[in-house]
């Protein structure tokens, strides 16, 4: 018998797909569509500290109606398209899907900055999360705004919010920093109990027709998964937390990778979304032919057993394999 079970933020998850943030962890009956495909657990759309400021904002207008300053500080904020629900629905929402799942429930915040709106991280937890994943997603533009000052409010931003929760956090971080182990290991002594590697920025086009910007999301692909597979692998057993594996997992083959780079769960978004929920009962059927083929007995087995944890010279392993690499190509 396979044991596909792991422990991923305190929580023993039945198997390692988790339904990553996507319309479809956003209502009950869709979520319910995951869980009966065989996701361990779901994580739920971000509530934007935009979204919490803005209706802070609202609510201090009508409160002090006649202030001037009104129309002028919410100006601030752009159109957040379908990103339209108000924190307290948000609230409702977490609560609806805790009452219509047996699974675990990831809340999310989207933040960059601490502040009074860090306060819905304990509003989170009182709906009924079982964890929180804090997403941090921020593209600095200004070239007096250093690397120090952004992962020292990165820091900052996660002790505040795990001091605000008993329930777990786990952060879900950019692969744009310059030490990705050392601001690991900072999110981890802030309070972190987990790290998902790695958030997608989104890049907008542009009509040259219309000469405006279009904003366009692109689904992920399996080779897009390389880049976290690569740093999960580095980073097991030199960082002790958690490791989830986002973007890119698309097959069985995808999803064993994750656990032998060291993950304990994969996440899973995209090819749910083109090929519906039952694409995890897919990728579950097949990871555990796999196993049952290559006589592994359980996914704690599996984890880790191809990260560079043996390594003792991690940097000149990686500069090697980086030569191999340029001298691989052959041309035709």
């Amino acid at each position: 018998m396979i044991d596909l079970t792991t422990t991923y933020l305190g929580l023993k998850l039945k198997n390692p797909i988790v339904a990553s943030s996507s319309p479809l962890t956003e209502k009950p009956d869709t979520a319910r569509q995951l869980e009966d495909a065989g996701a361990a657990a779901i994580v739920a759309p971000s509530l934007f500290e935009e979204q919490i400021i803005r209706t802070s904002l609202e609510l201090d207008y009508f409160l002090s109606k006649g202030s001037e300053s009104f129309a002028e500080a919410l100006s601030y904020f752009p159109d957040v398209g379908r990103y339209s629900v108000g924190p307290e629905s948000y609230l409702e929402r977490i609560q609806e899907l805790k009452k219509a799942l047996s699974i675990p429930v990831i809340g999310s915040l989207n933040g960059v900055s601490s502040g009074g709106w860090i306060d819905y991280a304990h509003k989170i937890e009182q709906a009924g999360a079982d964890a929180l994943e804090l997403n941090l997603y921020y593209l600095p533009t200004d070239p007096a705004f250093n690397g120090i000052q952004i992962e020292e409010n990165y820091v900052k931003l996660v002790k505040d919010v795990c001091s605000k929760v008993k329930i777990p956090v786990s952060v879900k971080l950019s692969p744009f920093f310059t030490a990705i182990p050392n601001i690991a290991h900072q999110f981890v002594a802030a309070g972190a109990k987990g790290l998902v590697l790695f958030n997608r920025f989104y890049q907008p086009d542009f009509d040259i027709e219309k000469l405006e910007v279009t904003p366009s999301l692109t689904l992920s692909y399996s080779d897009e998964m390389r880049l976290p597979l690569h740093w999960i692998a580095i980073l097991f057993g030199r960082i002790e937390t958690d490791l989830a594996l986002t973007s890119g997992v698309q097959t069985a083959e995808d999803v064993i990778k994750a656990m032998m780079a060291g993950a304990k769960v994969a996440m899973v978004a995209s090819t749910v979304l083109k090929n519906g929920p039952i694409k995890i009962l897919e990728l579950l059927t097949k990871t555990e032919e796999w196993m049952q083929a290559h006589d592994y007995n359980s996914i704690a087995q599996m984890c880790g057993s191809m990260s560079q944890k043996n390594v003792a010279e991690p940097a000149a392993f990686e500069r090697v394999n980086y030569m191999k690499v340029l001298s691989s190509y052959t041309m035709r």
